[in-house]
This record gives C-alpha cells, structure tokens and sequence, in this order.
C-alpha cells in the first residue's frame, strides 16, 4: 500500500513544489514507484515535471485515476496533473470529511501500486489543503530560513492537529524541510537553531540552500536531480531522500 503523504504550508514561496517533486524524484530513482498528485489550482508541479495541467483535474472527472495518471521523463516518477478547475467553489461542496474519505478511497484503492504518493497542496489552510491532510498518513513542512517561519509553521501545525482529532486518527508530522537555507546569514542560522529547538527530531536534518539550479529546473520540466545532478541542491535533497528511506 502505498505511503501517501501532503506536503503543506500556507505561505507562497517557501519551495513546497520543489520539495514534493524533489523527494518523490529522489525515491524514484531509488528505485521506489513515487507519483505527485498535484492538488493545487496554480498546477506548479504539473508544469514542473513536464506535464501540461488537465482541463478537469482528475479527482473531479470521475474516471479512474490510473487512466489519468501520466508518465515523466523519470523512470518510476509519475504525476496526476492538476487542473484550474480545483479552484471552483462547486467541487468542493461536500464537507469535509466526506471529502477526505472520498480521496482516501481514491488513492488507497486505484493508486496503491505506488509505493508513494505526494499531494502537493495550495498555499493555503482551505478546503484543499484541509482535505489531502485527512487522507494523507504524513504532513511535510517545508518552511523558508526567514523571520517569519515560526508563525507560519505554528498554523499548519495547528490544522494537522485538528484534523488529527477529527478527521484523520492516522495523520502524523512527518518531517520539517528547511529550505533556502544560506549558512552566511546569521538569522538562517537563528531560525534553523530555534526551529531544532522546539520540534526536535521531527525536523530533517538536511538543509535545502539556496541553490539557482533548483529554481532552473522546473522551466525544463524536470527535477534538480536530473536537471542539475552535482548542484548543491541536488546533493541537499538527495540527502533529505535518504532520510525519508532512514524513517521508512
């Protein structure tokens, strides 16, 4: 069966797509079966594995999603292209444990072939976000080095309690991901220490840098760890995948 995990922050630009592709790239050429779905409107992940975005995302169009699920350049790397379409208020009428259950059906049953599966959220706390958290069996936070982390994690964490409590039995914190990490500033280095310091193990001890080539590589439609395999980005993140494979 396959580990589904979300991988969530509401605030932009904290490289939340970049890491959901990154790890699943990295299992992938582990040689695990990975496959994003992409679940935000904005379709970053789609377009950043090389997949044009569905005019119908997948989850709405009722069909089975192994038909809708599409091949990358990566062997072992799959992706559910998203759509627009999720941002229309009307897909999202059922409540919201309804929805989850509903997707959680989805992915355990048609998509249990895989050995992952990522569901890269919206930068939000709503609707979507809320229901890949009550499907997901893990929450990774990606967060930025900056001044603002802190508040930022303290609200997703928040949610996934309480759809631990009400939704979800099973959802667990998976990891913290520090990204855009740049050892030359002080207040990285602040934030990194004070993050260590209230969550302790739940944070990866991979530090993800400010690297060019991992914000290059989603124009060529391909992960850092192809599109740049001796970057220190790559190297960074193929790190945080063998923790992943480390707390399998």
């Amino acid at each position: 069966m396959a580990k589904i995990i979300s991988v969530a922050n509401q605030k932009g630009g904290v490289g939340k797509t970049t890491t959901a592709i990154n790890i699943a790239a990295g299992l992938a050429k582990s040689g695990r079966t990975a496959l994003v779905i992409d679940v935000d409107p904005q379709c970053n992940a789609t377009s950043g594995l090389g997949v044009e975005p569905a005019q119908r995302h997948p989850l709405l169009a009722g069909k089975p999603l192994s038909e809708t699920v599409a091949e990358t350049s990566q062997p072992n790397l799959f992706v559910l292209p998203g759509s627009q379409s999720l941002a229309d208020a009307d897909a999202l009428s059922a409540s919201n444990r309804q929805r989850a259950s509903t997707l959680r059906q989805q992915l355990t049953g048609e998509l249990s072939r895989f050995d992952y599966v990522f569901l890269d959220c919206p930068p939000s706390l709503g609707q979507l976000t809320r229901a890949a958290l009550g499907a997901s069996a893990e929450l990774y936070i990606p967060i930025q080095c900056e001044y603002f982390a802190m508040e930022g994690l303290s609200q997703i964490i928040e949610l996934a309690r309480q759809t631990k409590a009400r939704d979800n039995h099973r959802l667990e914190i998976g990891g913290i991901v520090l990204t855009m990490y740049d050892p030359a500033l002080d207040l990285a280095n602040e934030v990194v220490g004070e993050v260590r310091q209230y969550f302790d193990e739940t944070v990866f001890e991979s530090l993800i840098p400010r690297d060019v080539h991992i914000s290059e590589a989603p124009s060529h439609g391909r992960s850092v760890l192809d599109y740049a395999p001796r970057a220190r980005g790559a190297r960074a993140y193929t790190e945080l995948v063998m923790e992943v494979i480390d707390r399998e």
